[in-house]
């Protein structure tokens, strides 16, 4: 067995370069940016007033000024605002030559083409040009695009983007006990739920996930279903990586021959994984516990995928006081299920007494993975610990 951190960085060195595709910004939402976004004008693109008012020169604020024509945006007015000249103008407008000052028009007094200053203000209320952005400014790669950011490239006139492609992922789940959802199982089945759930982590991360039928437990039948994945960017198994009779992905993707990268990690739960690459498409073998399954692929899956997008892999660990106390754990390390209440300075994380890694109630039912390492300590009531979230709907 390995250490959790050693087995991640391998499973990472799966990724290979980002491959990058080009869409129309329409359609970038959600999607990560690959490649750098160029501005390809300023914004503002001139001095604009950010108040309806009047345009004027700050030195004509204490004198009745004579109003000479309106801006509006859209329409902008010509020529150079002289002084004791003042321009009627509306959000959005540009700043004609001459003016320094957009007085709201709450604190003026117009009668007939004079208007008055009460209160000038502190504020110019003149956005300069380019105080947003300027032409050649960069948005840099490695960002999932939210609305902000669409509405920031739209702004830029980039009407194309360059985008991480989406990795194909085939999950291939394995065993001759399984059936699909809404089949009545024979005795001795159970209704397969390891592969939905794993989709949802890959389509959770923005990539594409593509259930295989199930495998049976035969040689052939697994190599059969392995070979009908050649074409994904990563193969994901569940479930056979053991050392049982019936356990054929070690015996099958050997003869494959299959680079593998390591096998089996000092974690719980989740010991049986293994990862490697079966020609260019890179693999990675989960346990078939339903808990394992879902603890690894939180583990080593998702980071492998932002990688292969170009982003940040690692989830981020919090901290939390602990709610109740805990006895020296063992030597591999732990990632508890535990549940988060609201704390004094931080949460308080309470993990459950049964960590049973069939039991998926209770990690649909939990909001955080509590982080013991191996060897780790009793420990006590209010100690801080790590922990990694578990992100809920709602």
């Amino acid at each position: 067995m390995i250490p959790v951190a050693e087995a991640l960085a391998r499973t990472l060195a799966l990724a290979g370069p980002v491959a990058v595709e080009e869409i129309p910004l329409v359609e970038a939402f959600g999607r990560i940016l690959a490649a750098p976004a160029t501005a390809r004008l300023t914004q503002p693109p001139f001095d604009t007033a950010s108040m309806d008012g009047y345009a004027l020169r700050r030195s004509d604020a204490d004198r009745a000024l004579r109003v000479v024509g309106e801006a509006a945006a859209g329409r902008p007015w010509t020529g150079r605002l002289e002084p004791g000249a003042a321009l009627r103008i509306f959000t959005g407008a540009p700043v004609p030559d001459g003016a320094d000052w957009v007085v709201m028009q709450e604190n003026t007094v117009r009668a007939g083409d004079r208007v008055t200053i009460n209160e000038p203000g502190t504020h110019s209320n003149i956005r300069l040009q380019g105080n947003d952005f300027r032409e050649g400014s960069i948005l840099e790669p490695g960002r999932r695009l939210n609305a902000a950011d669409i509405g920031l490239l739209a702004a830029m006139n980039c009407p194309r983007v360059g985008v991480a492609k989406r990795p194909l992922v085939a999950i291939l789940p394995g065993g001759d006990e399984l059936v699909p959802p809404g089949q009545t199982p024979a005795p001795g089945q159970i209704v397969s739920s390891n592969d939905l759930a794993i989709a949802a982590l890959v389509a959770e991360t923005g990539a594409l996930p593509r259930i295989l039928p199930i495998a049976r437990d035969t040689e052939a039948s697994l190599r059969e279903s392995l070979e009908a994945a050649s074409d994904a960017d990563l193969i994901v198994t569940i479930g056979g990586a053991s050392v049982g009779d019936h356990d054929l992905i070690g015996r099958v993707t050997e003869g494959m021959g299959m680079d593998r990268a390591f096998y089996k990690v000092a974690m719980r739960p989740g010991k049986p994984l293994v990862a490697g690459r079966l020609g260019r498409t890179a693999m990675l073998g989960l346990p078939g516990n339903p808990v394992s399954a879902l603890v690894c692929g939180m583990i080593f899956l998702q980071p492998l995928l932002r990688r292969m997008m170009g982003l940040a892999s690692d989830p981020p660990v919090l901290k939390a006081r602990l709610g109740r106390d805990l006895p020296p754990e063992g030597p591999r390390q732990h990632y508890l299920r535990a549940a988060l209440a609201p704390g004094a300075d931080l949460p308080v994380i309470t993990p459950h007494e049964d960590q049973d890694s069939a039991r998926l109630r209770l990690l649909a039912d939990s909001g955080a993975l509590l982080i013991r390492p191996p060897g780790d300590p009793g420990r006590m009531t209010g100690e801080i610990m790590d922990y990694l979230a578990l992100r809920r709907a709602g």
